[in-house]
């Protein structure tokens, strides 16, 4: 039977997506020392309540910190923030990692290793994709609905792409011996626009037409809709020299018609009055495509459209 790889993870951002993932981790034998806010109290006291289609389970006692500076330094601190948390990363990361250890950012977007690149040094970054449905349903409790898979790449500071590492293998390693599908990635980049083909229709498209997944799936134009920003994506793509291929389209809206009755994170957030991941999934790919001289007309108007009910949306 395999080991564990003896390396200690640190979660900055215990909730639907980081909660998970540290929990299945921990599950499996890992050591795991979690960063919590508000929840951080009825954690310490009851642990971590999962359900998931492939078992609930309960992890009685975790490690759980206020703030960073109390946590010990760990060989790979995951980032599961969200982007709008990003400016306290000067603050969060120094302490917690070690001086050979990696950040893991598993954030939705494009660009989004740079901010941790510029804090604990480009070479010292890997980035990562999750495909996971998964809710934060109350303190301390995840709700995990649907996939869980993570594509896993190498960040490099001009945007090349830097192959499989050993490293990479050996925290992919960990993570499918914690039941979590690893895709490793040989580029990053084009790992990252290949999320935001479903990223950017769904979840834009879920806070402008208030639906969940199936709600889009089931409506022709929603639907087609969604199909014309994953081909501007695409195109977005196609302008940093990554080329996807046209049936990818298809295989999006096959697992997204698939996939259980969804409420984005981006809707999640619209719903809570937080502050949306706009500039992330859809500024920072759109000043990209710009920046190489070509024009997103779709993908800009839903820009626009959630910056402004962002906006709007939290004086209300």
């Amino acid at each position: 039977m395999d080991t564990a790889s003896g390396l200690a993870y640190a979660v900055l951002g215990t909730g639907a997506l980081g909660g998970y993932y540290g929990a299945c981790l921990q599950k499996a034998g890992l050591e795991v020392h979690y960063l919590l806010r508000s929840d951080f109290d009825l954690v310490q006291r009851q642990g971590l309540v999962i359900e998931s289609p492939d078992g609930d389970f309960v992890l009685p006692q975790v490690n759980a910190y206020r703030r960073s500076p109390d946590m010990p330094r760990c060989d790979v601190v995951i980032v599961a923030l969200k982007t709008t948390q990003n400016h306290l990363l000067p603050d969060l990361l120094p302490p917690v990692v070690k001086d050979d250890g990696v950040v893991l950012v598993l954030q939705n977007g494009l660009g989004v290793e740079a901010e941790a690149a510029a804090v604990a040094g480009p070479e010292r970054v890997l980035g990562g994709l999750c495909f996971l449905c998964s809710n934060k349903v109350g303190p301390g409790h995840i709700r995990h609905l649907d996939y869980k898979k993570i594509s896993m790449g190498e960040y490099s500071a001009a945007g090349e792409a830097v192959g499989i590492t050993d490293r990479m293998r050996r925290i992919a390693a960990d993570f499918e011996r914690a039941d979590i599908p690893i895709e490793l990635a040989e580029d990053l980049v084009l790992a990252r626009w290949k999320k935001l083909m479903w990223n950017i229709p769904f979840n834009g498209l879920s806070v402008v037409l208030n639906a969940t997944t199936q709600d889009m799936m089931a409506n022709p134009d929603a639907r087609s809709l969604a199909e014309a920003l994953m081909e501007e994506v695409m195109k977005g793509a196609a302008a940093q020299g990554r080329a996807i291929a046209p049936e990818f389209v298809q295989t999006m809206l096959d697992h997204t018609a698939k996939m259980r009755p969804y409420r984005t994170s981006m809707k999640i957030d619209y719903d809570e009055k937080r502050p949306l991941e706009v500039e992330a999934m859809y500024g920072n790919p759109l000043r990209a495509a710009q920046a190489a001289g070509v024009h997103l007309p779709r993908i800009q108007t839903l820009y626009q459209q959630l910056r402004f009910l962002d906006v709007q949306n939290r004086r209300s």
